[in-house]
């Protein structure tokens, strides 16, 4: 199914979780905030939280630094 990903749209298979995206794509869990279709996500929530066609997903790294 196609969804949009940080403005770029991908397939990912048929109902996969956000925990399971997160995998899927290889990107670390830690310091990171998700987005789906304009709600944020809660890290608790990521796998019982399936993704339906055409949603809207923003992942975001917290970098740190000074």
């Amino acid at each position: 199914m196609r969804v949009q990903i940080n403005g770029e749209l991908r397939d990912v298979p048929e109902g996969i979780s956000l925990q399971t995206l997160l995998e899927h794509l290889s990107l670390s869990q830690q310091r990171v905030a998700v987005e789906l279709d304009r709600h944020i996500v809660r890290r608790a929530d990521w796998t019982a939280t399936n993704i339906n066609e055409d949603a809207k997903i923003e992942i975001v790294h917290f970098v740190g630094g000074g």
